[in-house]
């Protein structure tokens, strides 16, 4: 009887997983995560489980969690090859959520997954997350890298990003303190975010060449590509300045949202008790030569923009009105740009939401 011929020995690698590429990838990030490093790490990259422990200033505290991703703005990092702000995108994402309960993120993991892993590209994402994190008085402490031959074409990865905050129980924020005559406070967003892509690769596409060089004294691509604000520090300290209070006159800030998908028209009514409206003046923001052109091209109304894009407004605040000039004046010494948006109303027949 003939032999079968012995097969032809297989590796991971043959089947395009490269396993030093990745432990290469993990001795990259270690410095970029350790650099995130804050009080309630334990054991952070490197173990099967990350583990941090709750300040103990905290006395009765509640955990809050949140996740997200950074969607099609992906594809123009892929063909732009722009990967070191995304992952702020990732990171910005969540704990601008987190946030809106009135919780200090605490720490981040992120989930990185792609056909064939680029190391210097992964770093490059990874780097952009790291800084978010620094940015956000958050650690990165763990993740995750997965090379899958066959999922995503060559080029191609995605992310999802999970943070999760710390809030004491009775200073949580759910909007229940909001009445008529509280002030509205927008924070100007860096750009579009992370939100609205799929419509602004419309645009790019039907512009073609006509595309402008610069918009808002950026160049095009970097116009858009400009990663999403983080707002955790400076609203974190005007929480502390003017807390949620049901004292008269001295109920600080009530409410958070962040636009992000769905924009002013969908998230401001999340965070409204029923009853309640939102009055917001248009004129009382300015319009940037980047939404201005995305509305142009695109050719809808404003009606469609308020709910596509956050049109440069990135976080909500509805504050008690005896406070709302201070509030505002503390957010500007933290290095935001805050304009005084609208009010809130007794809803009656109309929208929760409306922008004259």
């Amino acid at each position: 009887m003939t032999q079968a011929p012995k097969p032809t020995p297989l590796s991971y690698k043959d089947a395009g997983v490269d396993i030093d590429a990745g432990d290469a990838l993990v001795e990259r990030i270690k410095p970029l995560a350790k650099k995130t490093l804050r009080e309630g790490v334990l054991a952070g990259i490197g173990g099967f489980g990350a583990l941090f422990e709750v300040p103990k200033r905290y006395q009765e505290p509640v955990l809050v969690s949140g996740t997200d991703g950074v969607g099609t703005k992906l594809k123009l990092a892929f063909e732009w090859n722009m990967h070191d702000t995304v992952g702020i995108d990732l990171v910005a994402m969540s704990v601008n959520d987190v946030l809106v309960q009135g919780a200090e993120p605490l720490f981040f993991l992120d989930y990185f997954a792609c056909g064939k892993l680029d190391v210097d590209t992964a770093a490059a994402v990874v780097g952009g997350i790291a800084k978010g994190c620094e940015l956000s008085g958050c650690a990165l402490i763990g993740g995750e890298t997965a090379e899958m031959p066959g999922m995503y074409p060559s080029g191609e990865y995605d992310l999802a990003g999970f943070a999760v905050g710390v809030v004491e129980k009775s200073k949580i924020l759910t909007g229940a303190r909001v009445q008529p005559g509280d002030v509205v406070l927008g924070l100007a967003s860096s750009g579009v975010h992370s939100n609205g892509f799929s419509l602004v690769r419309k645009c790019i596409e039907r512009a073609g060449a006509a595309a402008p060089a610069t918009l808002d004294g950026k160049p095009f691509r970097q116009a858009l590509m400009e990663p999403t604000r983080l707002y955790v520090q400076s609203v974190l300290a005007a929480l502390a300045a003017y807390p949620c209070s049901a004292q008269p006159g001295q109920g600080g800030i009530k409410a958070l949202a962040h636009i992000t998908g769905g924009g002013l028209l969908e998230n401001i009514p999340r965070v409204l008790p029923a009853g309640t409206a939102a009055h917001l003046q248009h004129a009382s923001w300015p319009q940037s030569e980047l939404f201005a052109w995305l509305q142009g091209t695109a050719g809808i109304d404003a009606h469609e923009m308020n709910r596509t894009f956050n049109n440069g407004i990135g976080m909500v605040l509805v504050v008690d009105a005896a406070q709302a000039a201070a509030c505002a004046d503390t957010l500007r010494g933290q290095g935001e740009t805050v304009y005084q948006i609208g009010s809130i109303a007794a809803r009656g027949d109309g929208a929760a939401v409306q922008i004259g």
